[in-house]
C-alpha cells in the first residue's frame, strides 16, 4: 500500500467509528445530490469512497430494487461502521481501492463520490480510473455537504487558488480524465459537480 493509502486508512479508521454522530444532518443534502444525478431504475452505480455508506440508501431508492448499488471503500473500519448502521442491505459493499476498481470496464451507469477528491494520490489518473468502469454519456456527481469556503473554514484553513476543487483547476482535470463538467455549485450547504462520461 502506497504511503498515500496509508495515511487515508489511518485518517479515516480513527474516526469512523463516531463518524456519523460527527455530522448527523447530511442524509438530506446527500439525497438532494443523488436526485440530481438523473438516475433511473435499473441503473447500475458506484458509490466511490463510501465511507459508512451515507449515500446508500438514496442511491437504492434511486435505481430501484432492480437496480445494482456497490459502496468501495478503502478503509475496513469505515465499512464496518456501515454494516452497524443496517446500509449494507442497500447495496454491496467491498474492501478496495478506487485509484484500481475490481469492476469490469463499461460496466456501470454512473459514480457517486462524497469527498473523495481532496482524498485521491493522482487525481487525474484516478478520475480517469472512475470512467473507465462508466459506460459512454454515464454519469458521476463530487459532492461535499458543505462548500470550499465553509469546510476550509471548519478545518481552520483558507482557500488557495491551487484547490483542485476550484472550478478553474476542476473542469480541465476532468476533461483530461474522461469527462465533461454539466453543472458547478460551490454554495456554503453543498459542493455539487456534475459530469458526464465521454465517448
Amino acid at each position: 500500500m502506497s504511503d498515500d493509502h496509508t495515511r487515508v486508512r489511518e485518517f479515516f479508521t480513527a474516526r469512523a467509528a463516531d463518524w456519523d454522530s460527527r455530522f448527523p444532518d447530511d442524509a438530506p443534502s446527500y439525497a438532494a445530490a443523488v436526485g440530481e444525478m438523473g438516475l433511473r431504475e435499473g441503473d447500475r452505480v458506484l458509490d466511490a469512497g463510501c465511507g459508512t455508506g451515507r449515500a446508500l440508501a438514496p442511491l437504492r431508492a434511486a435505481v430501484g430494487r432492480s437496480g445494482v448499488v456497490v459502496g468501495v471503500d478503502l478503509t475496513p473500519a469505515m465499512l464496518q461502521a456501515a454494516v452497524r448502521a443496517g446500509r449494507h442491505r442497500e447495496g454491496l459493499l467491498l474492501l478496495a481501492d478506487v485509484t484500481a476498481l475490481p469492476l469490469r470496464s463499461r460496466s456501470l451507469d454512473a459514480v457517486f463520490a462524497a469527498g473523495l477528491v481532496a482524498h485521491l494520490p493522482h487525481p487525474d489518473e484516478n478520475l480517469r480510473e472512475l470512467a473507465r468502469v462508466v459506460r459512454p454519456g454515464g454519469r458521476l456527481a463530487l459532492f461535499h455537504p458543505v462548500g470550499r469556503a465553509a469546510l476550509a473554514a471548519r478545518q481552520g484553513r483558507r482557500i488557495t487558488s491551487d484547490d483542485l476543487r476550484a472550478k478553474p483547476n476542476l473542469r480541465p482535470l476532468l476533461a483530461g480524465s474522461g469527462w465533461r463538467m454539466t453543472s458547478y455549485v460551490d454554495e456554503d450547504d453543498r459542493f455539487l459537480v456534475l459530469a458526464v462520461r465521454e465517448e
